[in-house]
């Protein structure tokens, strides 16, 4: 996939783990004027994804926007500033620390997630969301 084909920034998640499946809906919740799109890692979408530094495990959240790919903390940060104005300052202050503390805090959350219990079928998105989700 070209960034430049890009018409709003893909979150790639793990689509077994239900503390990614919690980020999700919160993000459609708060995203409000609807610009992510939504897919899992384990999906045809990212399977087809061909850029450099492209992650081959499961375990970080991957952000592609039009500055490219982000992962770990830096996706999460990026991914508040979709959230709304609260949120988007609370992503630029997040950037205060230092990127691996950040990274670190990240993957010391993400090593415990399936603890968290796994994806559930609650989590479908609403009618409306769906085209927001690619395979």
């Amino acid at each position: 996939m070209d960034p430049r084909e890009l018409d709003a920034p893909i979150l790639f998640y793990d689509g077994e783990c239900g503390l990614c499946a919690r980020s999700v809906r919160w993000s459609l919740a708060h995203d409000r004027r609807g610009r992510l799109r939504f897919s899992p890692l384990q999906g045809k979408t990212y399977a087809a994804l061909e850029r450099p530094g492209k992650p081959a495990d499961l375990s970080s959240v991957v952000l592609l926007d039009g500055e490219g790919l982000h992962r770990e903390s830096e996706a999460v940060l990026r991914l508040l500033g979709y959230a709304g104005a609260g949120w988007r300052l609370l992503g630029a202050a997040g950037r205060i620390v230092p990127r691996p503390l950040r990274d670190a805090a990240y993957r010391y959350v993400a090593k415990h997630r399936m603890e968290l219990g796994p994806a559930d079928a609650c989590g479908l998105p609403k009618p409306a969301q769906s085209e927001r989700f690619l395979p």
